[in-house]
């Protein structure tokens, strides 16, 4: 699509800046959605709100599956979900009322971060494991699909159905349905599905412009894909997290991260099934696995978070934030150092 680094770069921007305007209006109309559909926060997060803001992610991967990158594609999904978690961590430091993990805390959000950790073990299995495919696909790809599906079935029955409860305090901010008077559910429903066309175009164009940008500048496809296209493309799940909290929809910000990144496990085994030269896994190198094992670190953080429910921590953060976002830094190093 483009031929040059200036013209790539000025796209590459303009993508950035719409995926980051529609997120904005995203987290106003999927607040409204989950209140007139009466599905609730967590489950509107999950099943809806994450796979529209994973569409940037999805048209940007398997643009570049499909062109035969395998670095560029698996470094892009993998990163963002490392991003993702980080914009937990930045929107505890955004909420000053309490920790975030303690306000929101639920057996919903507690499933999706149990599902996600799960989730994110099998990339990492079939990296590891020998190179074999059938029909193009490695085993563990069909494998993910059923268990992104059945997990998302016990989040469902969690909400419906729960075993337990997290102890209400004053930090507790429930998840309660409020009154839309302008509009109408098709309207605001229109408005979801237009956004969510909107960011995947700008997706493709993110991906298009950063392949090119990759092979004028010299940097690595880990590099662009680990760094510049996932926190673009990762940049509508920090901006509806913050506008959600902002609006007071705590469990809609925090699902939609997790939802977001169980979706985006799903964008890996679709990369898995676009590449053409076989199973992806092994194709990729192996610094790639170091943001999947980071995912299940930060992952696996959050939710003793989550459990542990600190009220306040070292200026107003939770310990957990404050793990996140150094563990991450950690990764920036390892990921620069492997070149």
């Amino acid at each position: 699509m483009f031929s040059s680094l200036i013209p790539s770069m000025i796209a590459f921007g303009v993508a950035t800046v719409v995926i980051i305007i529609s997120g904005f209006r995203l987290a106003r109309v999927a607040d409204e959605l989950a209140d007139r559909t009466g599905m609730g926060e967590a489950l509107f997060g999950i099943f809806l709100l994450a796979g529209v803001t994973s569409v940037p992610d999805f048209a940007a991967t398997l643009t570049a599956a499909l062109d035969a990158r395998p670095d560029l594609a698996m470094s892009n999904a993998m990163g963002s979900m490392a991003a993702n978690l980080v914009f937990l961590g930045i929107a505890d430091v955004v909420y000053r009322k309490a920790n975030l993990e303690h306000a929101v805390a639920s057996p919903t959000t507690l499933m999706q971060a149990a599902l996600l950790i799960v989730l994110l073990a099998l990339p990492l299995l079939a990296i590891a494991s020998p190179p074999v495919s059938m029909w193009g696909l490695h085993p563990v790809t069909p494998v993910i699909v059923v268990a992104y599906l059945g997990g998302l079935y016990l989040v469902r029955s969690t909400k419906d159905k729960p075993m337990w409860f997290p102890r209400h305090t004053r930090q507790t901010v429930p998840d309660k349905p409020e009154r839309h008077r302008h509009g109408g559910v098709g309207r605001a429903w229109i408005r979801f599905i237009g956004l969510a066309v909107v960011t995947g175009i700008a997706g493709w164009v993110l991906m298009e412009a950063a392949k090119v940008i990759s092979d004028q500048t010299g940097l690595s496809e880990t590099m662009v894909g680990g760094l510049l296209t996932a926190l673009a493309t990762s940049s509508p799940e920090l901006v509806t997290t913050i506008a959600a909290i902002r609006r007071g929809a705590l469990t809609l910000a925090v699902s939609n991260i997790f939802g977001t990144n169980c979706f985006n496990i799903l964008v890996v085994a679709a990369a898995d099934g676009g590449y053409p030269g076989g199973s992806i896994y092994h194709d990729m190198a192996p610094v790639q696995m170091t943001w999947g094992l980071i995912s299940i670190l930060m992952t696996a953080i959050l939710l003793l978070g989550m459990v542990r429910r600190e009220t306040y921590g070292l200026g107003r953060i939770g310990f957990e934030s404050a793990l996140v976002l150094a563990v991450y830094a950690g990764a920036l190093v390892i990921v620069l150092a492997s070149g």
